[in-house]
């Protein structure tokens, strides 16, 4: 067995069996951080190529440094060349970021075939997560509200906005007798229910509720 795995030798540090161990390990903890990103996330849309992407960071990640290791002339020219790359992809949700960096680090650690440490780690930082979104999930979420109504229903509007939390206008439109308004509040699952409210009252036309995470820039 030994002259086997001998005659499959990679390199001089690096085996067969060393490269299917990272591998491994690297995807199990790929698989572990998605499985945390997908439970803790709290956005609109969620974007199952991102989860995907985390997968293989991980494991990319952590062949690289495997060989990086392994060879310091080689190391030191991807250094170099990693150096100019640049990555153009926009990551709205700054949690986003910290899920890469998280997926980056695993990787680096199993390159490196601290395994035991890469997978200590990753069971904290994943119980930290999901206490943290149980945190940001009993809070009230950011909403954006979108009123359009005649003029006449103004006073019946703002009689209902009052039991709403108080909000920031971030859009007002007027025009022929008709208001268009953007407010950004933080309610709960009491104020969603006042928003049927909105449809008793004569002359106004629309009134929704939008969650978002940020990202709308008005």
């Amino acid at each position: 067995m030994a002259e086997i795995l001998q005659a499959f030798a990679l390199s001089d540090q690096i085996t067969l069996m060393m490269v299917i161990a990272t591998l491994l390990v690297s995807f199990v903890l790929g698989i572990f951080i998605y499985f945390i990103y997908k439970r803790s996330y709290l956005g609109v849309l969620f974007q199952k190529s991102y989860g995907v992407a985390l997968i293989m960071i991980t494991m990319v990640s952590s062949v690289l440094i495997m060989v990086l290791s392994s060879n310091i002339t080689l190391s030191l020219g991807t250094i170099g060349s990693l150096a100019i790359v640049r990555f153009r992809t926009a990551v709205k949700d700054p949690m986003d970021t910290v899920f890469m960096f998280w997926a980056l680090a695993a990787g680096v650690i199993t390159g490196a075939q601290l395994y035991t440490v890469a997978i200590i780690a990753s069971v904290v930082l994943g119980i930290f997560m999901i206490i943290l979104s149980m945190v940001r999930s009993r809070s009230n979420m950011p909403y954006i509200m979108v009123l359009k109504f005649q003029d006449e229903a103004k006073a019946d509007v703002q009689e209902i906005l009052r039991r709403f939390p108080q909000g920031k206008l971030k859009n007002k439109t007027v025009s022929r007798g008709v208001i268009e308004m953007t407010i950004e509040m933080s309610v709960g699952d009491k104020e969603i229910a006042l928003m049927d409210r909105f449809a008793d009252i004569p002359g106004v036309y629309d009134a929704a509720l939008i969650s978002y995470t940020g990202d709308i820039v008005a």
